[in-house]
């Protein structure tokens, strides 16, 4: 697997995590150790982001962009990428 599909898989890891957390703790707001976990994979999440960011481009059109150009088109569609 090359780096930008595991950069990927990871952000697909840490989203399915975030969720699953986020749903327990809205029945158990009170459970530390899962808000630990929560905040874990959420620092994960913005450090892969970032680190995706700036090696190939914006991984979502809700990232802000640095330029005065709506660059989101510029990248790879996923179906134009065999590395899949």
């Amino acid at each position: 697997m090359n780096s930008r599909a595991m950069l990927l898989k990871r952000l697909q890891v840490c989203d399915f995590v975030l969720t699953e957390v986020g749903l327990f703790l809205d029945t158990h707001p009170n459970d530390k150790e899962a808000l630990a976990y929560y905040h874990k994979y959420l620092a994960l999440k913005q450090e892969t982001q970032t680190e995706f960011t700036r090696r190939f481009g914006t991984v979502s059109r809700y990232e802000p962009k640095n330029s005065d150009t709506w660059d989101w088109v510029d990248n790879p569609w996923p179906w134009d990428n065999s590395e899949g």
